[in-house]
């Protein structure tokens, strides 16, 4: 990672301490202050200060937009979809649900199309278990009425 400005100022902050402390001489404090400004990387300053007691320098700078910027907003998630995914999945073993999981799927689908919504995976899943499960079912009961 980058260092930033902020970084090379508590790296040079624990050498001043140090040097402070009698644990470097003045040759070692400007050798090391001289790298400090040299360094490219977050972990080159690391690597300055990691035999002193204070070091290493802590975590990176955290980055701050500058004002005005504003991320762009989150679509929100058609509900349906979710709502079909479930009702699919639950109608693996109730198979009543199977018929509501499909028709929100549908209907989710064209929202989600006329709404610049998120979760179209989700709508897409809930068609494709409805659809399978409604199969196993219908096959399941043809089964045990030829059978029966």
């Amino acid at each position: 990672m980058r260092a930033s400005a902020a970084d090379r100022e508590r790296t040079i902050d624990v050498l001043k301490a140090a040097y402070m402390e009698g644990r470097l001489s003045k040759e070692e404090f400007d050798g090391r202050s001289a790298q400090v400004m040299a360094a490219l990387t977050y972990g080159e300053l690391t690597a300055i200060v990691a035999d002193l007691p204070a070091g290493p320098v802590g975590p990176p700078a955290l980055y701050h937009p500058p004002p005005g910027y504003y991320p762009a907003p989150q679509q929100p998630t058609n509900g349906l979809a979710a709502g079909s995914l479930v009702c699919a999945l639950t109608g693996l073993f109730m198979p009543v649900l199977l018929i509501p999981g499909v028709i929100m799927g549908h209907v989710s689908r064209e929202q989600i199309r006329k709404g610049n919504q998120r979760g179209d995976g989700m709508a897409v899943a809930g068609l494709v278990i409805g659809y399978l499960g409604a199969a196993f079912w219908a096959l399941l009961i043809v089964i045990a009425a030829t059978h029966g």
